[in-house]
């Protein structure tokens, strides 16, 4: 009677099913599979939005034990091995129905229940220990596959697109935050963005992105990205405030990811009120200052290549240039990264920041985003979302960065 409107094909599930289990193997051989709790990591491993538990065992096929939903389960991903569960006590006898029993060491997806469910879940699990599986999941999740790769290209044109051919013919001074946010969802949705936006580090979430006109991008932010903004209200600290509107002669910055079928871009875009000889002299070399950053870690977005000595580097060269004061936020809206992974999240590793020293991998995406804040005008920079090949990165959001200037 129902038909599902996609199914992730058989031999992806299968790639990173073997992905996952390779990295199991790596980090911890003594386990014999790996639980995981989260939707959307659930997700990623069976193309259903699950409320549930599935396993993965290290070796062969996995197992999806719905709480509910297993019909809708079954739809979205008719190849898996679907059971149900009421308790959490149930989990163990209902795979060794399966064949698949579990072992008495377990990778768990320990982010993926709140420590009340977890507390929970180890005293029905009595028998079993427990190790950290999520640094498996984050690096499995990290390297796109072909068929995720093509999702982000399309949203990422069509991100490209509203931000620089619908948006210029509708933005003018005067308008207030929250007018440009209304254009901006409005655009957004008529490009096809599916109206979600998700971030995966617990307490952070996100809608849509930031609107922040003149120096609305320095205001106090609690949010872990180098752009403030003063948001709707003190409990929607998001998009942008009615009371605040675009000046002559000051930028706005636009930062915000387009999500298509579950996968995000990441993409800033500064305009300025007014012609571009009207682009006070501070903000313009801001503004190049960001575009040669992101250029210079775009060309280095190779095989091999270690986030935190590119991290190293830049923070570097912005200390001699003397943008350091304002570089990656102005006072403590200032953030100790460059650039984040991106995928089925918006906040994936790997991140371009010190500590993190594994080796980038082919068909990573990073979205860099080198920003400088102007104290008493707001902000300038960049962001675009970047595939790394043995060329560098490949950018799937555009290559024009420069300031769109609006109005005369």
């Amino acid at each position: 009677m129902y038909a599902a409107l996609e199914c992730i094909p058989d031999t992806e599930l299968a790639w990173r099913w073997q992905r996952c289990q390779a990295l199991l193997r790596e980090q911890h051989p003594e386990c014999g599979g790996m639980l995981v709790f989260s939707r959307p990591n659930i997700y990623y491993l069976s193309g259903h939005w699950g409320n549930g538990v599935f396993w993965l065992p290290a070796e062969g096929d996995p197992v999806f034990l719905a709480r509910k939903g297993a019909d809708r389960a079954a739809l979205e991903a008719p190849g898996l091995r679907l059971g149900r569960f009421g308790s959490f006590r149930d989990i163990p006898g209902q795979l060794q129905h399966f064949g698949t029993p579990l072992s008495e060491i377990l990778a768990v997806e320990k982010s993926g229940l709140t420590w009340t469910l977890g507390e929970m879940f180890a005293s029905r699990l009595p028998d079993h220990r427990f190790v950290d599986g999520d640094q498996i999941l984050h690096q499995a999740k990290a390297v796109k596959s072909e068929w995720e790769l093509r999702k982000m290209a399309l949203a990422g044109s069509r991100h490209e697109a509203v931000l620089l051919n619908d948006l210029p013919g509708i933005l003018h001074p005067g308008m207030s935050e929250r007018d440009i946010a209304v254009a901006l969802w409005q655009a957004m949705f008529e490009r096809g963005h599916q109206g979600m936006m998700r971030m995966q580090n617990p307490g952070e979430e996100i809608f849509l992105g930031h609107v922040a006109a003149g120096d609305s991008a320095n205001y106090p932010s609690v949010f872990n990205g180098p752009v403030g903004l003063r948001g709707a209200h003190p409990a929607i600290p998001h998009m942008g405030y009615a009371g605040q509107t675009w000046q002559h002669g000051s930028p706005l910055v636009i930062d915000v990811g387009f999500c298509l079928e579950g996968y995000h871009t990441d993409r800033t875009q500064v305009y300025w009120a007014g012609p571009e000889n009207s682009v006070t002299e501070q903000a313009h070399k801001a503004h190049v200052f960001c575009i040669a950053v992101q250029k210079w870690l775009a060309a280095r977005l190779c095989p091999g290549a270690v986030p935190s000595a590119l991290f190293r580097e830049v923070w570097n060269w912005a200390r001699e240039e003397g943008w350091e004061e304002g570089f990656m936020g102005l006072g403590a809206n200032k953030v100790p990264f460059l650039g984040h992974g991106i995928g089925l999240a918006i906040d994936e590793p790997p991140v371009i920041a010190s500590r993190f020293d594994r080796p980038l991998e082919t068909n990573m995406v990073l979205a860099l985003e080198p920003k400088i804040g102007l104290d008493g005008l707001g902000m300038v920079g960049v962001e675009n979302s970047f595939v790394v090949t043995s060329e560098g990165g490949r950018s799937l959001t555009g290559s024009r960065w420069d300031i769109c200037c609006v109005g005369r």
